[in-house]
């Protein structure tokens, strides 16, 4: 039998990283096992286990893969004009993203996140950041707001966008006369009137 290639910590990486999304580009994460991701990049099992320690850290490695992408798509929108428009760019970025990359995006939520080590503080950090985004956002929108309230609303307004996207992604939203609802136009509509309360919100002074 041939030896495996032998390849550098941070070649290989890449290479796994690689295959992991030529993989989920069209099938889920749950058919995909260490063994047969050792067999494509061309060295055994045992390699792997030893660079990631566990298959469940290596497709943590593809989650933070994953939150860079999502990064990239929503850092552009910063600059959107009003805040208002910002939150509903961010909103339907979020849900063409599940669109374009739906079994990446699945895999975020299909497995738990790291616990501890590296690996925790880099996912934390790069969630952390994204709810930020929002939550500076819904303070320049609304002054009022103290950072525990754009905290909680910030979650509140994520939770509410999320599952919209995963009703969206599995075609559990209904239908209005023989149409599909749009999870674009049903994000607008919710952003649209959570902040419309928002800005409705009295004075505390």
């Amino acid at each position: 039998m041939a030896r495996p290639r032998q390849h550098a910590p941070e070649a290989l990486h890449a290479q796994v990283m690689a295959e992991c999304d030529a993989w989920l580009q069209v099938h889920s994460a749950h058919s995909l096992s260490l063994r047969a991701l050792a067999r494509h990049v061309g060295c055994a099992p045992s390699t792997l286990l030893k660079l990631y320690g566990s298959f469940s850290n290596l497709l943590q490695h593809v989650n933070i893969e994953t939150l860079a992408r999502l990064r990239t798509v929503i850092e552009p929108l910063i600059g959107e004009a009003t805040p208002e428009q910002r939150l509903k760019a961010l909103a339907l970025a979020y849900w063409q993203f599940a669109q374009r990359e739906p079994f990446r995006w699945r895999l975020l939520f299909d497995y738990p996140l790291a616990q501890e080590g590296e690996l925790d503080e880099r996912q934390s950090a790069m969630i952390e950041a994204l709810f930020l985004r929002v939550e500076a956002t819904l303070r320049e929108y609304q002054p009022a707001l103290d950072d525990m309230e754009a905290r909680r609303l910030g979650r509140t307004l994520w939770g509410s966008v999320h599952g919209l996207v995963q009703l969206g992604l599995n075609e559990r939203l209904g239908y209005w006369q023989g149409q599909q609802l749009e999870v674009g136009e049903l994000l607008d509509q919710l952003l649209t009137t959570i902040l419309a309360g928002l800005a409705d919100r009295p004075d505390p002074s």
